[in-house]
C-alpha cells in the first residue's frame, strides 16, 4: 500500500528531529559561513529566490536577497524559518504553487537524493524551469556517489544516487544550460565532524583542498 503524504511527513519529522538534535546551532553558523564567503556573491541583493527542499531554513534565513521562499514537505520546517519567508508546505514533485518565470534563483543543498525516483527529480527540475524567469539559475549542492561510495546509504532516507554529470545531463534535458559544474567541494558531512567554522573559512579560500576532502558537488545551470 502506497505510504500516504501525512505518513511521509511524520516520518521526516521524526528523522531530521533524530538526525540534527543538538547541531541546529552549528549548522546555522555553517551556513552563514558559506554564504558569506562563497553563495551570497553569486545571488543578487534584489533577487527573487526559493530554497527547495529547506529542511530548517539555514540557507534561506540567512542570504541577503529581495524576496524570499522556502519549499519543504517537513511541517516543522516552518516554525525554523524567519517570518520575512514564505513557506511552501507541498511535494517538490507536484505543481509548484508559484506563477511561472518569477523566481530569480532556485537554491538546493543535500535535497535530490532524497527525492523517490528520477521521475520525481525530472519533475522536480521542470517545475524549477518554469518558474524561474530567463537567466535565472539554479545551484544544487549534494553528496557525489562517486566519491561517497557505501556511506552514501548511512542514511535511510537517501533514495537517488547522482554525480555532477547525472545531474548535468539531467538539468540540460530539462532545457537548462550548464554555466558551472564541479565535482568535488565540501566534504560528505559538516554536521558530524562539527569543524571549527575559522577551519571551514580556510578550507573555502584553498580550493586545492576540494581535490582531497571534498565529496560533494555543485552544479549552476541557467535557463536560456
Amino acid at each position: 500500500m502506497p505510504e500516504s503524504q501525512d505518513q511521509r511527513q511524520a516520518e521526516l519529522e521524526i528523522i531530521y528531529g533524530n538526525r540534527f538534535e543538538g547541531s541546529e546551532e552549528y549548522r546555522n553558523r555553517v551556513w552563514k559561513a558559506l554564504i558569506q564567503d562563497w553563495f551570497q556573491r553569486r545571488i543578487p541583493a534584489d533577487s527573487t529566490v526559493l530554497d527547495l527542499g529547506c529542511g530548517y531554513g539555514q540557507f534561506i534565513n540567512n542570504v541577503v536577497c529581495g524576496r524570499k521562499y522556502a519549499m519543504d514537505l517537513n511541517p516543522v520546517s516552518k516554525s525554523k524559518l524567519n517570518p520575512e519567508v514564505t513557506f511552501l508546505e507541498q511535494d517538490c514533485a507536484t505543481t509548484w504553487d508559484l506563477p511561472g518565470n518569477s523566481l530569480d534563483m532556485v537554491f538546493t543543498s543535500n535535497f535530490f537524493e532524497h527525492l523517490p525516483s528520477k521521475a520525481a527529480l525530472a519533475q522536480t527540475t521542470r517545475e524549477a524551469f518554469r518558474c524561474l524567469k530567463k537567466g535565472g539559475r539554479i545551484v544544487a549542492m549534494g553528496p557525489n556517489i562517486r566519491f561517497v561510495g557505501g556511506a552514501y546509504w548511512d542514511f535511510f532516507d537517501h533514495h537517488l544516487p547522482l554525480t555532477e554529470r547525472s545531474l548535468k545531463e539531467c538539468l540540460e534535458t530539462i532545457g537548462f544550460r550548464s554555466e558551472y559544474v564541479l565535482d568535488r567541494f565540501l566534504p560528505y558531512t559538516m554536521t558530524n565532524a562539527q569543524y571549527p567554522i575559522a577551519f571551514l573559512r580556510i578550507y573555502l579560500k584553498v580550493s586545492l583542498a576540494w581535490k582531497w576532502f571534498g565529496q560533494q558537488f555543485v552544479v549552476i545551470a541557467i535557463k536560456p
